[in-house]
């Protein structure tokens, strides 16, 4: 067992970073176990080590290898979230191991790689507020907040009005991501969980529809927020500049789309654009260019909606706006550009490196395409290290032929059948003028679940 320890040593004051990660690597380079520190406890840090030995001085050559170990530095909130990095050669050392010698620098990196892979500030975890109850009407809840970077809550102290329509596109993706994906094997129930699973924390086609779908979301609801009045910072969009024809006239209240894009896009984007060093420059290209995807994606919702006007309906004159389709459509596209994402790589295209299909690296990627860098499991069975809850137990459907079928839900395990009694509305009457009555039924449905 190897012990890494993670403290700050780039001139942050110690209540400025409040924590400081230990993490034990097992002898096959696999995360055993990590914990979350105190600054109190930087003076005795060999009494937490993972390995069990007598306690003792290090001696000056061990004390000497430390310091040619590597060269990087991060500060951790309690919640794993990095406060604060900086990079060779500014930074003294920071790791210490126990029974590893310097000459295994390699090995060294690849934990480190490790570590902060699993480590990596997501730019979704503003999700989480999904799960605020409380109403927003304090600066000091901006800080009690979960999943928000530092100029998240900045922008949450600077606008509390804006907050609550935040939270309810975190609850708007998980209700939609859910159920547009509820007749596939990966039915976006990780988004659930307080701690992202792996299927979302690497660049697979999973996360990046997540993100696609987070983008738009946070700008649909904004843009939407602005035509209702709940924010009093926008109003309604633009009345557009062509002449409409013969019949038509504008008016209404246009959907906000360009107060959305520029707000929602500042806000979810921020923790992607923070300046800080990272290892994981890849994964941020993949993340901002499927957030741009989805916002994309939201500018083609821009539809003309219209209302008749004229003697007893005969809509002889109307009157239309731009407004935005409801968010379920523009999931249903983002779900088939998810279907065809296409793997990339980081390769030199030209004088800089980009994102290019991995087999087709003739051509850049496409602006309205999703892309992803690893591959998925086929999430038939539970694994939480690739972030696969199985699907044991999930609902199928016996005579269909598609993705909710019983053979595929159930990846050739079989299903069990079960019956339950379901209760409707049958008989129903009308009555002049003019309300409706009916009876209530109650017929017995068959079922099934995976095994």
């Amino acid at each position: 067992m190897e012990t890494l320890w993670l403290w700050d040593t780039c001139g942050v004051p110690c209540e400025e970073a409040q924590h400081f990660l230990r993490v034990c690597m097992a002898e096959d380079g696999r995360l055993a176990d990590q914990s979350c520190l105190p600054c109190g406890s930087r003076q005795g840090l060999e009494l937490r080590a993972c390995v069990s030995k007598p306690l003792r001085k290090r001696s000056r050559e061990e004390r000497r290898r430390e310091k040619k170990l590597v060269p990087w530095t991060l500060a951790f909130d309690c919640d794993s979230r990095p406060t604060r990095t900086c990079t060779a050669p500014f930074c003294p050392s920071w790791i210490q191991f126990s029974g590893m010698t310097s000459a295994s620098p390699s090995r060294t990196l690849r934990l480190v790689a490790l570590v902060l892979l699993s480590q990596q500030c997501l730019a979704i975890r503003w999700l989480a507020l999904s799960q605020t109850t409380e109403h927003i009407n304090k600066t000091q809840q901006c800080k009690m907040l979960p999943g928000l970077v530092s100029s998240q809550a900045q922008l949450c102290r600077s606008n509390l009005e804006l907050m609550q329509v935040i939270v309810q596109a975190a609850r708007e993706v998980k209700k939609t991501c859910q159920k547009s994906f509820a007749d596939m094997r990966w039915n976006c129930s990780s988004i659930d969980a307080p701690k992202y699973l792996p299927d979302l924390e690497r660049g697979t086609r999973e996360s990046a529809f997540v993100y696609a779908l987070s983008a738009a979301a946070i700008s649909h609801t904004i843009a939407r927020a602005c035509t209702t009045g709940d924010l009093k910072l926008c109003s309604c969009g633009p009345t557009p500049g062509e002449i409409p024809e013969p019949g038509y006239r504008w008016g209404g209240c246009a959907d906000n789309l360009h107060y959305g894009l520029v707000v929602g896009s500042k806000f979810s984007d921020s923790p992607l654009k923070m300046k800080r060093k990272s290892g994981l420059h890849t994964n941020k290209l993949m993340h901002l260019h499927n957030s741009e995807v989805g916002r994309q994606a939201l500018k083609a919702a821009l539809v003309m909606k219209c209302k008749c006007h004229g003697v007893s309906g005969s809509c002889s004159i109307r009157t239309c706006w731009r407004g935005l389709q409801d968010l379920k459509e523009i999931a249903m596209d983002l779900k088939a550009k998810y279907l065809s994402a296409t793997k990339v790589v980081h390769r030199p295209m030209g004088m800089r490196k980009q994102l290019v299909p991995k087999d087709i690296d003739i051509r850049p990627v496409r602006e309205n395409e999703l892309v992803y860098l690893h591959s998925s499991p086929d999430f038939c069975t539970r694994n939480e290290k690739l972030g696969s809850v199985g699907t044991q137990d999930r609902q199928c459907n016996k005579t269909s032929s598609g993705s909710d079928s019983c053979d595929l839900m159930c990846c050739g395990r079989g299903y069990n059948p079960y019956t339950e009694t379901v209760a409707e509305r049958c008989h129903c009457k009308y009555h002049w003028c003019c309300y409706v009555t009916c009876k209530k039924c109650e017929r017995i449905v068959e079922r099934y679940v995976c095994k």
